[in-house]
């Protein structure tokens, strides 16, 4: 029920009824004064607990901006860089949210606070104030009325007259107050519904403005939480594989210090106890110890390694070293030194005897030298022949065609024995043909991690210890798109067999990354596993594990750039130059033909007609010429010669084709063109044995190769046109120069194996056979 209402009659009547209708509303009053006093009272604690929130938060922002990390090595990834800017992009968020919520506490007071104690003070003290003087005027009137009630009759006229008028004045006035207290009363109750509700709303108001703003800063902050998020995951995803690295090298040292002791070629240090006379009293002092071989530098530092106290260095030019004999001094390991620029010998005791040996090595001791016995690894067997070509390309024709889509794709391990016993399989030649990918004896974790296998048993990573370091510097660029061009550069500044094999293993991992939705690897993922295969360093360090990251990243970008880097010279002009004018090209004294590795990769054939290769022609290639059609099997006799680009393991059938060669003077032959049976009882297109799955191509028009035979003379064969697929700067006046696309003239078999002999201008010389082909 509701506050009665107070009728102005009422008030002359001044019933009980009225009065008791008028408490009611005198005790609602009471009772919102005192609500709106604790109202006030909490307002003013909620505000300064939000003032004192909003200092800590400001305090946890300047916290965060404040902090900077530091990663392990000399550059970030673009993850750490983003994870790095991530504590300063939280303080600022903080900060400009704690700025809207000190608006939001500036404008509490004047919007909440002084409204409602304006309400009190002004609406329900005039109440009160109202009510004192009612009261007041009550008693007056009752003290009039009784004592002019208690008058005598008797009194005279105009007395009774007189008091008659007074009490009517009274109860005039009296009447007047009760009216406006009434109407006081009725007033504030109605004020009330707005005047201490719109200060609540406008208070609210400000809250909400204060939340819009959060949620307009995390929609805006959306976008780098993604990025973050993605950053976070591929950090996590790098840690793990580097941690387990680094547990490896860590579990490696603690097994055999030696064998992974850190040697460089041009210093030796370490800690050496020195001979010090004081006093007729000799006394070893126990020295950090640095040897720079090339200028014969010694520098000594007395360093404790309990209190870590560091003091000042000395240093001399050494002039000898001589080896201790055991019965000339009582210590172990002694060996005795001269300097130039100091008087006197001094007698130094290394740690232990193989630590005497090093240092004695570093310095050109009088003591033989011998060299680090270490346990010389196995040498690995796989390399970057046609075998190996082949069967990577078998492999990955076999992934894509069975499992791209199988979840954890190249992360997923094989059991180690299934993937031993694959390898050895297929790159048998005398068992490469049984090999049958596409039957479930196979898994596809197997395959891959077969390929991941072979490309750790090369004996350099396939990107090259050279160029290693000059991939991480390149990846550590600030300018993404510098990275791009500088990795650009150095790809075609690799051998080209290791560039082939590159080409055709990211254009495979792009078709993987392709389908991530469903194999969940990623462009990212990838780079983690194949990071630390292709670009292993040499020397297992700490400090190269933490460059793993980089790795990665080179990979990433081979991954995303592959179309660019590899189908595309890198442009002239960027620092490195055009690769194609920097192709390896020697002419040695003793006449030697290039050497495999100075020459682009592609597939020979020197058939063999014994009844042994016409029994296993059902499990070759079939090549058409206009000659009978050989067989091209696993124990063919191969040999290599320049090409003009790579298949890409795709399974055009366009990169199917081979020279034809039974003797040098094939040249001869007219152009060979490879073709695939169609016959229904051909192989299956994942069998070795299939001309369909990828093979080595090279052009359609035949090359000259260098002859296996033991003949030292050139076979004749008749002149013919030539067209140069490379630029070449001649070395020696008889040879010539020439950029890519210039036709030769006259072109014939010279008598130095590995050269042709051509017409270029009117101007005779000698021309690589490996840089041209024949038109």
């Amino acid at each position: 029920m509701g506050l009665p209402a107070l009728e102005f009659s009422d008030c002359y009547l001044d019933s009980p009824q009225f009065r008791e209708r008028l408490k009611s509303h005198e005790l609602e009053l009471e009772k919102t004064n005192k609500f709106i006093k604790e109202l006030i009272k909490d307002g003013k604690a909620l505000i300064q607990a939000l003032k004192n929130l909003s200092t800590a938060k400001r305090k946890f922002a300047e916290s965060l901006n404040e902090f900077k990390f530091q990663c392990i090595g000399d550059a970030e990834t673009d993850d750490e860089i983003c994870i790095a800017k991530s504590l300063q992009e939280f303080a600022g968020v903080l900060q400009n949210l704690e700025d809207e919520r000190t608006r939001m506490i500036e404008n509490a007071s004047d919007v909440l606070i002084l409204p409602l104690e304006r309400f009190r003070k002004e609406q329900i003290g005039a109440a009160k104030e109202a009510k004192k003087k009612y009261d007041k005027e009550t008693e007056k009137y009752c003290t009039v009325l009784e004592k002019h009630l208690s008058l005598s009759a008797k009194k005279k006229e105009a007395h009774l007259h007189e008091a008659d008028n007074q009490v009517d004045i009274v109860r005039q006035h009296f009447y007047e107050v009760s009216l406006e207290y009434v109407f006081k009363v009725q007033e504030v109750q109605e004020r009330k519904m707005f005047e201490f509700v719109e200060p609540l709303l406008a208070f609210l108001q400000g809250l909400f403005t204060y939340y819009h703003h959060g949620y307009e800063l995390a929609k805006d902050f959306n976008h780098f939480k993604t990025d973050l998020t993605i950053s976070i995951q591929n950090t996590r995803n790098r840690f793990e594989s580097t941690r387990s690295e680094v547990e490896c090298l860590m579990k490696k040292m603690k097994e055999n210090p030696h064998e992974h002791k850190s040697i460089s070629p041009n210093t030796m240090e370490g800690y050496l106890f020195v001979q010090e006379k004081r006093s007729f009293v000799s006394t070893w002092v126990k020295y950090y110890c640095i040897y720079h071989r090339e200028p014969k530098r010694m520098t000594m530092l007395l360093f404790d390694q309990k209190s870590g106290a560091k003091n000042d260095e000395e240093s001399f030019t050494l002039k000898s070293c001589t080896r201790r004999k055991t019965d000339s001094i009582e210590k172990r390991f002694c060996f005795d030194i001269e300097a130039v620029d100091r008087p006197g010998v001094i007698t130094m005791q290394a740690l232990s005897e193989e630590d005497r040996r090093l240092w004695m090595e570093a310095m050109d001791g009088r003591e033989p030298v011998y060299t680090l016995n270490r346990d010389s690894q196995n040498e690995a067997m796989a390399q970057l022949d046609v075998i190996g070509f082949n069967v990577v390309k078998k492999f990955i024709y076999a992934v894509e065609t069975r499992g791209i889509d199988e979840q954890g794709l190249y992360r997923i391990v094989g059991v180690n024995s299934r993937v031993q016993k694959l390898l050895s399989l297929a790159m048998d030649p005398k068992t490469c043909a049984d090999v049958e990918l596409d039957s479930t004896e196979w898994e596809i974790k197997t395959i891959t991690s077969a390929i991941k296998h072979y490309l750790r048993m090369l004996p350099a990573p396939l990107m090259t210890y050279q160029y290693q370091r000059s991939f991480i510097k390149a990846a550590k660029l600030d300018n993404p798109e510098a990275r791009v061009a500088e990795i650009h550069s150095i790809v075609h500044r690799l051998p080209e067999k290791n560039r082939q094999m590159l080409e055709l293993l990211t254009k495979h991992l792009a078709k993987v990354a392709s389908h991530h939705q469903h194999n969940l690897m990623t462009v990212a993922n990838l780079g983690v596993v194949f990071g630390p295969t292709l670009l292993r360093p040499q020397e297992e360090t700490v400090a190269a594990i933490m460059d793993i990251k980089f790795q990665n990243i080179v990979i990433e970008i081979l991954i995303e750039n592959h179309e660019r880097i590899f189908k595309d010279m890198p442009v002239s002009g960027g620092g490195q130059g055009n690769s194609q004018l920097n192709l390896p090209r020697r002419r040695s004294t003793d006449s030697k033909a290039p050497s495999c590795s100075e020459r682009p990769l592609t597939l020979f054939h020197t058939p063999s007609f014994s009844e042994k290769d016409k029994a296993e022609k059902r499990n070759s290639v079939v090549v058409n010429s206009s000659a009978d059609s050989p067989s091209v099997n696993c124990n063919s006799t191969l040999s290599w010669t320049r090409l003009n680009s790579l298949p890409t393991g795709d399974g055009d059938q366009d990169g199917l084709q081979l020279s034809k060669q039974s003797r040098p003077n094939s040249l001869q032959n007219s152009k060979v063109r490879s073709t695939v049976s169609t016959s229904p009882a051909s192989p299956s297109p994942t069998s070795p044995r299939s001309p369909s799955w990828p093979m080595f191509s090279a052009p359609s028009s035949p090359q000259l190769a260098s002859s296996t035979s033991s003949e030292s003379s050139p076979v004749s064969a008749p002149p013919r046109k030539a067209r140069a697929l490379y630029a070449c700067k001649a070395e020696h006046d008889s040879e010539l120069s020439f950029i890519a696309g210039t036709i030769f003239e006259n072109v014939h078999p010279s008598r130095e194996p590995g050269w042709l002999e051509g017409t270029l201008d009117g101007k005779t010389g000698l021309i690589p056979e490996n840089y041209v082909e024949f038109v």
